[in-house]
């Protein structure tokens, strides 16, 4: 019998979470017995004793205290937080039942983008200038005393929801406000609670953007993949569209990625667990840690990822909270990338066509369209959830680009009131 199957597994994730199905079919090839921790509660919980928990994340004390409640009928053996959300609660759940996971400061500090800027800062590593204003003010009193071009953001927010980039005085009140209505939402405030009253403003950096996805084992982080990111995000907003690995940047500038993302897993003092971060690298070759988390990619994009022996990159995760070494973190051999299909417009999604002729595209392996029929699609600033993903692979990043991108052009979205 392998040395995990038969152990038990919580997940944390939010009932919004696009990666419950990527976890649970790892738990399943693994062997493992599932508990799912979520923030509502499950209808159907009587018929599975121990298969689930509703926990508050905005109560995260509480909530690993419950959990080590649990865990005294139904022992728990690994902690696998999936959402930004669950990262405090399950931090502090694995430190209360003592298993591997990455310390509560380090995910505090991964949670806030203000936290986060200051460490980097203070730690000696590359970073925009930055500054924390209340989300309660006159904008055009802050936007005098600012360099421009700059970038607004809340802190606590994901999937680029919020991220406005502003030219000049005229321009970060416009974003300061349209900032401000976001943080206003109900749901909103209770995510955040006191960091829905502030903006961070950092300064804009220019150049190239890619994506690092790591482990982090007994505090030292392995670099499982680095992705380009072959559309410009200059803004005024920041839509992710295509990620590629392997990426196509020469190896120094690829070592240098690997350096900097490590710098920055020991700045925060991640120990155990998995590590996303963003990097920008500018004209001079100067490459500055844009954003660091201690979960995995967002959205489904870990499709993109596979491991020696077929294994997921949820799989990964999973044995390593398990205390039980992965199969391989050597990453196929095939360059395979992402779309996060773009939203052309808001409104409600009435149909959509031409997801045959993209899936004959050479190179495809899957069209997901994420919103149902009849959801709303709403772009960003104010949007956090995709249209869809788009999947491909190929012998070369080249290839696996412009398979993506010829799949798009085949499908037709009809977006309506």
């Amino acid at each position: 019998m392998p040395p995990e199957e038969g152990k038990r597994v919580l997940l944390l994730m939010t009932t919004a979470t696009y990666r419950a199905s990527a976890y649970m079919a790892a738990a399943g090839e693994m062997g493992l017995r599932l508990t799912v921790g979520t923030d509502r509660p499950d209808l159907l919980a009587e018929l599975n004793p121990g298969g689930s928990i509703t926990l508050d994340y905005g109560q995260p004390e509480a909530g690993a205290a419950l959990i080590e409640s649990f865990a005294k009928e139904f022992p728990i053996d690994a902690i696998a937080p999936v959402d930004d959300d669950t990262l405090i609660l399950g931090a502090m759940a694995a430190e209360a039942l003592g298993l591997p996971y990455h310390p509560v400061e380090a995910a505090r500090t991964t949670r806030s983008k203000y936290e986060l800027r200051k460490v980097l800062s203070e730690e000696g590593l590359p970073s925009p200038s930055f500054r924390l204003v209340s989300a309660q003010e006159e904008p055009e009193k802050i936007a005098l005393g600012l360099r421009y071009p700059c970038v607004l953001k809340p802190t606590f927010l994901a999937a680029s929801r919020g991220v406005i980039r502003a030219n000049d005085e005229a321009e970060f009140a416009e974003a300061y406000r349209r900032i401000g209505a976001i943080l206003d939402d109900p749901d909103t405030i209770a995510r955040g609670g006191p960091e829905a009253r502030m903006i961070l403003v950092e300064d804009y950096l220019g150049g190239v953007e890619v994506a690092v996805e790591g482990l982090v084992v007994r505090g030292e982080a392995h670099i499982l993949a680095i992705f380009d990111k072959p559309d410009p995000l200059e803004g005024p907003f920041f839509e992710e569209t295509i990620y590629v690995t392997p990426s196509r940047l020469p190896s120094e500038t690829q070592n240098r990625i690997r350096e900097e993302t490590t710098r920055a897993a020991r700045a925060i003092r991640l120990r155990e667990g998995p590590l996303h971060a963003e990097l920008r690298i500018n004209d001079a070759g100067e490459i500055h840690v844009i954003d660091v988390a201690s979960r995995a990619i967002g959205g489904k994009c870990s499709g993109a990822l596979e491991f020696g022996g077929g294994a997921s990159l949820e799989c990964l995760i999973l044995s390593q909270a398990l205390g039980v070494a992965p199969p391989s973190m050597e990453r196929e051999k095939t360059a395979s990338g992402v779309m996060m299909i773009p939203i052309p417009g808001a409104g409600v999604l009435r149909g959509v066509e031409g997801k045959e002729e993209a899936l004959a595209v050479p190179g495809i392996a899957e069209v997901d369209i994420s919103i149902h029929i009849g959801g709303r699609v709403v772009p960003l600033p104010e949007g956090e959830r995709y249209l869809g993903f788009i999947f491909a692979k190929g012998e070369r990043p080249e290839e696996v680009e412009a398979a993506l991108r010829a799949a798009h052009d085949k499908l037709r979205f009809d977006i309506g009131e």
